[in-house]
């Protein structure tokens, strides 16, 4: 019964409904869904506790890396410092580009499952409308029946009371009209139900919609703690980082809960879709008086296999309405030629009848399993292929973000401890480290007034005579350039004129123009 024409499970229900399930006392469980059993509700509770389980290691690991940190001293460590340092920041990166990862499959798998539901719901709705339009077509055929029995046939009996062959036919008439109302009347089975799918699909829409915005509100936190904390490393504000670290504990918890919940929920879900029939005809039995295998069969398979339950009802009022047509014309051939007063009474009943027919074929065709059948099937898709698709993205979600977020605050501890001692690495280097910020920065400006070396007034001729004296002398060739007093270099008119007025702006030591004059 688990497969059917249109639809079929697919092979992640298939794959969920192999999960092994124990009670508390370790003892297997049927796989088949059936929520309102305590053993049942034990192995999902069980499945649950898995995830509480996972949140306790998680915690127990934070503790245990925490407790390091604080007592043991990172000077211990055989790694180097800024190797450190990297792998903490890239390691906080790599765990907040994973959990926004994880809130792109978040939010891809809400609007699958609210898909699912919604598809759920509106095949509930034409379910509705159909056994809401039989009802009425039920109710107004009873209603002209009736206006029929006690008013029109009552008058046209007494009009052909003289004639007692008249009477008969009218009094059959009436018993056969009486029939067809008692037939009609069982129709509707649909009552016994105890509630309409109108209200079972706004209570799933209710509770759809106050999911959906939980979710909502889960996956914007958990964006917003991403890029804060991202926002914190890239410009090294240490409270910001603390809150988010603080804030991270929190979304940690509401990750390994949430993934509890839509374990158990995968998991029972699957159980439903694997056999629906079964679940169906189950609870109906249970809470009605209805025979399943006569009516629910009949719109859950929709096959030549299971007879229409109301076909013989059905053709019994065909036949009596049948009957009831053809009396009336014989009475009109015969009793209204002598009895013109009662014309009108029957053309009245006949007109009744005519409608009546009119309507009974539309509950024919409205009691057909295709309609029903098809809106099944449309509720098993919505529920069964996006709702489950849905659902293991966001088990993937909580899945991802629990982890991310586990890796997270191991890691923004040494982030924000990397913070507060920058400055204080920096004091520990050597003043002549030129990768320091102090050897980066430019000397202040006063530091430039600093005292030139002599310049000699050597003629140029004595220059030359130097340098043609000891040129070629390897002693000579070794000296630096400020040891052999090389020349001053010459300066165009212009530049002479822009020194001069800088001069004159800032003064200084005279021996800064000497040369130039």
């Amino acid at each position: 019964m688990g497969s059917r024409q249109g639809y079929q499970a697919s092979w992640w229900v298939y794959l969920l409904h192999q999960v092994p399930r124990t009670n508390f006392q370790f003892e297997a469980v049927e796989s088949s869904f059936a929520p309102l059993d305590r053993e049942y509700q034990q192995a999902l509770l069980l499945l649950t506790s898995v995830a509480g389980l996972c949140l306790a290691i998680s915690l127990g690991l934070i503790c245990v890396y925490l407790i390091r940190f604080c007592c043991c001293d990172p000077e211990d460590e055989d790694e180097p410092k800024p190797q450190r340092v990297c792998c903490v920041t890239w390691s906080c990166v790599a765990a907040i580009v994973i959990c926004c990862a994880g809130i792109g499959l978040g939010f891809y798998g809400n609007s699958e499952t609210n898909d699912g539901v919604g598809q759920v719901t509106a095949a509930l709705q034409d379910a509705n409308l159909t056994l809401q339009s039989a009802d009425a077509l039920v109710r107004q055929t009873l209603g002209l029946l009736s206006g029929a029995v006690g008013g029109d046939l009552t008058r046209l009996e007494e009009a052909l009371a003289p004639r007692t062959e008249f009477v008969a036919v009218v009094r059959n008439t009436r018993r056969q009209a009486e029939a067809v109302a008692q037939i009609l009347a069982g129709l509707p089975f649909w009552g016994a139900l105890g509630g309409s799918p109108s209200q079972l699909a706004h209570g799933l829409a209710y509770l759809e919609d106050y999911r959906w915005l939980a979710y909502i509100l889960v996956l914007l936190l958990d964006l917003v703690i991403c890029l804060f904390t991202l926002l914190g490393l890239a410009k090294q504000i240490k409270w910001l980082v603390v809150v988010m670290t603080v804030m991270s504990f929190f979304v940690l918890i509401l990750s390994w809960g949430s993934l509890g919940l839509e374990m158990a929920a995968a998991v029972g879900l699957s159980d439903f879709c694997s056999d629906p029939d079964g679940f169906v005809l189950n609870l109906t039995q249970a809470k009605t008086d209805l025979n399943p295998a006569e009516i629910l069969q009949y719109y859950l398979a929709c096959s030549l296999d299971v007879p229409n339950p109301f076909q013989q009802r059905l053709t019994m009022s065909q036949r009596a309405l049948s009957s009831i047509h053809s009396q009336l014309h014989g009475l009109e051939r015969e009793a209204i030629p002598q009895f013109p007063a009662a014309e009108r009474n029957l053309v009245s009943v006949q007109v009744t009848l005519n409608t009546t027919e009119s309507n009974f074929h539309q509950l024919v065709a409205l009691l057909n399993c295709r309609g029903l059948h098809k809106d099944y099937v449309d509720a098993l898709k919505g529920l069964c292929y996006d709702g489950m698709e849905g659902l293991l993205f966001l088990l993937l979600f909580s899945l991802l973000s629990a982890l991310a977020f586990t890796t997270a605050i191991c890691s923004l501890p040494r982030a924000w401890e990397r913070f507060q001692s920058r400055d204080a690495a920096y004091e520990d280097t050597e003043d002549d480290d030129p990768f320091t910020p102090q050897a980066r920065s430019p000397p202040p400006r006063s530091s430039l007034h600093l005292s030139a070396p002599p310049i000699s007034n050597a003629p140029v001729s004595q220059y030359m005579n130097q340098s043609g004296l000891f040129s070629g002398s390897p002693r000579y060739d070794s000296m630096p350039l400020l040891d052999r007093h090389s020349p001053p270099p010459s300066y165009s008119p212009s530049m002479q004129a822009s020194y001069v007025g800088a001069s004159q702006e800032e003064p200084g030591p005279r021996y800064r123009m000497d040369f130039l004059t």
